[in-house]
């Protein structure tokens, strides 16, 4: 394997202007990597990046919806507020988080990433712990706004790492692996919850001390994140020479570069003109609408079915179970074979049934009834799911870093933009049953599993024109880190 590029190919005004792997690339030499090296240094680097990236992932998750658990904690009675206003506490996060998501990829570019999101992180963990002292409307909704302030940062920055040491049929899986800490956050949650409200001591309220517990957890972990996790491969100091030469080398094959801190406001424009964006941007809305029911509502739909507060946190776990093996499964399988698409359809195919069971099975309070409606709210977690694997397609499929940091923003407000509108669709004049809010689940993720149908075939159009087109023209040394888009580099093919 070739590790220094040909200087004759560019002169040294496109080294600088290029990706900052061309430059480190050009100052240094390995010996070449065999298949063995290689397997050794995708393990060191798993070990180094992805337990980082699960916390991280793990707690912007159970912090987030901690909320969902201390509605059914007495949260509503003991701060003053109704059900209305607890809706606006789940919508007011992703407001803020849809407003921040430009601003913080732009710093995200500008800044070292990983010493950018370990910030972000303990920010957000000072916000978790002060909602324990928060006793009325104005204090927690001051708190939940500053809480999307800063957790914005953690998904794109995650996509960017992820994009940065994996090879494309790599990243499938190691998204999967941070992303499944949604489902633990589930189960661990439903614990917590579970056990707090077993608490009955009169100084503090039970979920003050869950807030209060996480919060500190989210700072300890945010301290490690600056401190250990490196913020791309040429600077990571727990390899050698050699092994940062390969782990650069190895994503030629990529063709998206590693990291570039020129903002270039060109790539910004061809994101906004490009066709998959609009896809994506689309997939993610209509998919994440549902999310208003997975993330904010799923412990207060099954306490409408029947159940105590301790109840309803228990029968929460298995939601965080099917969770996990839904995320684990669709990513793996997407690895194993380099497909997206098909098991982003999949994924929507159970959650459209779940819905379906929720909405229309007859709203009576027998056990047959009430398992089937409890079976639907489990098959529902296959909905989120899919967004792993869509987060896969933004880091495979798009290339130059300004354009890939804009897309990983655009993906994020499009995340928002479904969860805004998901829990207006759940009204307090609908409760318990929330009839309208499910039919909206079903019909929403209809529409995600037809628009994804419709970006495979966009995929496979552009990738058959592009070797028609381009079938005569030979490799250009060093393009993978000339910073160049997807669209600029003629070698580039995207992955269905």
């Amino acid at each position: 394997m070739s590790t220094k590029p040909d200087e004759k190919c560019f002169d040294k005004t496109s080294i600088r202007d290029g990706d900052a792997a061309l430059q480190f690339l050009d100052n240094g030499t390995a010996r070449p990597m065999s298949p063995e090296d290689e397997k050794r240094l995708v393990r060191k680097i798993d070990w180094m990046v992805v337990p980082m990236m699960c916390a991280c992932y793990f707690l912007q998750y159970v912090d987030k919806t901690l909320i969902n658990y201390a509605n059914v904690m007495d949260l509503e009675p003991d701060t003053g507020i109704n059900g209305d206003q607890f809706s606006t506490l789940a919508l007011v996060f992703y407001v803020t988080y849809l407003a921040f998501e430009f601003p913080t990829g732009y710093l995200m570019q500008r800044l070292p990433t990983a010493k950018y999101l370990g910030a972000n992180v303990i920010l957000w963990g000072v916000m978790v712990a002060c909602t324990s002292a928060a006793h009325n409307w104005a204090g927690l909704v001051s708190l939940r706004v500053l809480l999307g302030c800063f957790e914005a940062a953690v998904a794109p920055s995650l996509i960017l790492i992820t994009a940065m040491w994996y090879k494309k049929k790599e990243q499938p899986p190691r998204v999967g692996l941070w992303y499944v800490g949604t489902g633990f956050a589930k189960m661990v949650g439903a614990l917590t919850s579970f056990g707090f409200q077993h608490y009955e001591g009169s100084r503090f309220r039970s979920w003050q001390i869950m807030f209060l517990v996480f919060g500190l957890i989210t700072v300890g972990v945010g301290t490690l994140v600056m401190l250990f996790m490196p913020d791309n491969p040429m600077t990571a100091k727990n390899l050698t020479e050699d092994e940062k030469i390969w782990a650069v080398s190895r994503l030629r094959e990529n063709r998206t570069g590693i990291e570039n801190k020129h903002f270039k406001p060109r790539q910004v424009l061809e994101c906004f003109l490009d066709p998959q964006t609009w896809l994506l941007g689309v997939i993610v809305i209509a998919s994440n609408i549902p999310n208003g029911f997975v993330s904010s509502y799923l412990a207060t739909v099954i306490k409408g079915f029947g159940f105590t507060s301790k109840e309803s946190a228990l029968l929460s776990i298995p939601a965080g179970a099917v969770a996990t093996a839904c995320i684990i499964g669709a990513t793996w399988f997407a690895g194993r074979y380099n497909f997206r698409g098909p098991f982003v359809i999949a994924m929507l195919a159970l959650g459209f049934t779940g819905s379906s069971l929720m909405a229309f099975l007859p709203n009576k309070n027998s056990a047959g009834i009430v398992a089937g409606k409890l079976i639907g709210a489990y098959c529902a977690e296959g909905i989120g799911a899919s967004l792993p694997l869509m987060y896969s397609y933004a880091s495979a499929n798009f290339a130059g870093h300004t354009k890939k940091v804009t897309i990983n923003a655009f993906m994020l407000v499009s995340f928002c933009i479904g969860n805004i509108i998901g829990p207006l669709t759940f009204r307090d004049k609908d409760k318990p049953q929330y009839i309208p809010a499910k039919v909206a689940m079903v019909v929403t993720t209809a529409f995600a599993a037809v628009t994804t149908v419709v970006l495979m075939l966009y995929y496979t159009w552009e990738n058959r024109r592009r070797d028609r087109r381009d079938s005569g023209v030979g490799h250009l040394e060093n393009s993978e880190f000339l910073d160049l888009t997807d669209r600029q580099n003629q070698e580039f093919r995207y992955v269905l």
